[in-house]
C-alpha cells in the first residue's frame, strides 16, 4: 500500500512546541510511522557550527568556474568546520532526479535552480521544506530583501537581471524599450535561445504579456516569435556572447551580468533592462523535505553562508550577480554600472506564472520550435 505523506506544511518545531496536542492527536490514533520515524525529529538550526560526525551532504549546483569559486569560497572550510563530506552534482537538470526517487527519497538535500525547474519539480510532489520553515531556521534570511522568498518554494540568494545586449557600434539610436527588437532593421541579427533554455522561456512570456492581453496571451506570443524571424537561434549564453562579439547579432536577450562582464572585457555592448515588466534571472535554493536530521541541519547551515555577506560580495565581484542581503554593498564592478542594492532597486520584479507556463509547455514547445525551424 502506498504511504501517504502529510503535506499540511506544519513544521516538526511547532509539533514539538504543541505537545500537548500532539500526545492527545495520539490518544486519536495519528499514524505512529510519520511519528517515530526520524523525519518527525526536530531539525534546528541557529547559525552556528556544529560537527557533523563525518555525515554527507549531497548539493546540486552549477559547475565549471562557478563550482571552482564556491568550493573555494565556501565548501571547503564548510567540510572542515561542520566535519562533514559535501557530494557536489553539477549535472543539470535536477527535475528528473528528484521525481526518480519520489519525495521520501531525494537526490540532494539541497539545490540551487532557476525558476521554471523548480516550480515544476514543487508541482511534482512535497519535496521541498516551506519557506516559512526554512527562513526560521536560517538566521542570515532576516537580512534579505522580502522578494527573496516571495515564491514560496526556495529562497533566492543572488540573481541578474532580463536585459538586451546591443551592439552600441551598429545600433543607433539606443534601444529604449522591449519592442524595439522587433524593429525591422535588425531582421537576421537578432539572437534568443532554444525553448529549454529558460532566458527564452522569460522572453516568451514577456512577449505574450506586452504583445497581448497578458501573459497567458500563447497566440500573441506565437505572432510576436513569427515577427521577430529571421533570428540567430542560440543554445546558451556563452554562444550568444560570440555572435555578439563577432557582430552576428546586433541585438540579443541576455541577462545583464554576462553584458556587464563583456563591457569590462572592452566589448562595445550596452544592456537595455527590461523595464515594462521585470522578471529576473534567479539562484534559488530549497531544502528537501524529508532528510534526516543531521542533513537537514547541514543544509540550514549551508544555506545560512550563502545568504552571508562574504558569499554575496564574492558572487557580485566574480560573477557580477546581484546580491539579496540588504547589508551587502555591490562591488565596483557593478555599483560603476549604475547597479545598487536598495529596497526602491528591486521594486517591483514579476515571477511569471510558471505553474500556467509549465502546464502549456508541449504546446508552447512545439509551436516555437516550428516557428524557429521554419
Amino acid at each position: 500500500m502506498m504511504k501517504t505523506i502529510d503535506k499540511s506544511g506544519a513544521t516538526r518545531r511547532g509539533f514539538l512546541k504543541g505537545s500537548a496536542g500532539g500526545l492527545a492527536a495520539l490518544g486519536a490514533g495519528v499514524n505512529l510511522f510519520n511519528i517515530n520515524h526520524a523525519w518527525s525529529a526536530d531539525a534546528v538550526y541557529d547559525g552556528g557550527v556544529f560537527d557533523a560526525g563525518g555525515a554527507t551532504l549531497n548539493v546540486a549546483e552549477w559547475g565549471g568556474f562557478w563550482e571552482e569559486i564556491v568550493r573555494k569560497e565556501m565548501l571547503d572550510a564548510f567540510e572542515k568546520d561542520f566535519n562533514c563530506k559535501i557530494v557536489y552534482e553539477s549535472s543539470f537538470p535536477w527535475f528528473p532526479k528528484f521525481v526518480a526517487g519520489g519525495p521520501e527519497k531525494p537526490p540532494f538535500a539541497i539545490a540551487n535552480w532557476n525558476y521554471g525547474e523548480m516550480f515544476k519539480t514543487a508541482a511534482a510532489g512535497d519535496f521541498f521544506t516551506p519557506v516559512d520553515e526554512v527562513v526560521e531556521n536560517v538566521p542570515n534570511a532576516k537580512n534579505i530583501w522580502p522578494f527573496a522568498t516571495a515564491t514560496g518554494v526556495g529562497i533566492t540568494w543572488s540573481y541578474t537581471r532580463y536585459c538586451y545586449a546591443y551592439r552600441t557600434d551598429l545600433v543607433d539610436p539606443p534601444i529604449k524599450s522591449f519592442k524595439d527588437f522587433w524593429d525591422e532593421k535588425y531582421a537576421g541579427k537578432r539572437g534568443t535561445y532554444v525553448t529549454s533554455n529558460g532566458l527564452q522561456m522569460d522572453f516568451f512570456i514577456a512577449a505574450c504579456a506586452l504583445f497581448g492581453k497578458d501573459q497567458y496571451d500563447l497566440d500573441a506570443g506565437y505572432e510576436a516569435m513569427k515577427a521577430a524571424m529571421p533570428m540567430k537561434i542560440s543554445d546558451f549564453t556563452g554562444n550568444m556572447q560570440t555572435l555578439l562579439e563577432r557582430g552576428e547579432v546586433a541585438v540579443a536577450v541576455q541577462h545583464d551580468a554576462e553584458v556587464y562582464q563583456m563591457m569590462d572585457r572592452g566589448i562595445k555592448v550596452a544592456p537595455y533592462i527590461w523595464d515594462e515588466v521585470k522578471p529576473i534571472l534567479t539562484q534559488t535554493k530549497t531544502v528537501s523535505k524529508y532528510l534526516e536530521p543531521v542533513q537537514k541541519k547541514l543544509a540550514y547551515a549551508l544555506l545560512n553562508l550563502t545568504l552571508d555577506t562574504k558569499l554575496q560580495s564574492v558572487m557580485c565581484d566574480k560573477f557580477y550577480q546581484r546580491p539579496v542581503n540588504k547589508n551587502v554593498v555591490v562591488t565596483p564592478n557593478l555599483s560603476s554600472k549604475g547597479v545598487s542594492n536598495t529596497e526602491d532597486s528591486t521594486a517591483g520584479y514579476w515571477t511569471p506564472d510558471w505553474k500556467s507556463y509549465n502546464e502549456n509547455e508541449a504546446d508552447i514547445v512545439e509551436t516555437v520550435n516550428g516557428i524557429f525551424a521554419g
